[in-house]
């Protein structure tokens, strides 16, 4: 393109100095210039072409990486939630057995404490019994005094 101006502006001086200039050479290089400016738009659009090609390129490797970055992630995640669920299940059946051991506990005790509240009324009931024989005992050993006919008096 330098030549090219060169040229010109070569021409046009001589256009300017030479009465007998045909114009038709400026013309010729005008052309020239015409062919010259298609090549660099020619060149420019291959050259845009070629960036939005590798533009592209690089677009899809992108979203490849975050799509297998996202995979991961997920897969974490879900191995994450599956854990979390083990845990889970295990600290509520940890927990289910612990209340049926105290509901265990309970009943038993509720046994044991039926069983004593029976043995110690059977046991007040003796002791009652007991005291009442003991009492009735010493209410028939007592005799009613014996009245004197001569007392009476």
């Amino acid at each position: 393109m330098e030549a090219l101006l060169s040229q010109f502006t070569f021409l046009s001086d001589q256009a300017l100095q030479d009465k007998n200039f045909d114009p038709s050479t400026i013309e010729d290089l005008m052309k020239l210039f015409e062919i010259e400016s298609y090549k660099a738009w020619a060149a420019a659009e291959l050259e845009q072409e070629k960036e939005f090609e590798e533009a592209e390129v690089e677009m899809q490797q992108a979203e490849e990486y975050l799509d297998s970055v996202m995979e991961s992630a997920m897969d974490e995640f879900r191995l994450f939630e599956q854990e979390f669920d083990m845990m889970s299940k295990a600290e509520m059946e940890s927990l289910v057995e612990t209340g049926e051991s105290a509901r265990k506990m309970g009943k038993l005790m509720e046994k044991a404490a039926s069983i004593a509240s029976k043995r110690y009324i059977e046991a007040a009931m003796n002791s009652a019994t007991a005291s009442m024989k003991s009492a009735w005992k010493g209410v028939k050993g007592l005799s009613p005094p014996k009245v004197h006919p001569s007392s009476s008096s």
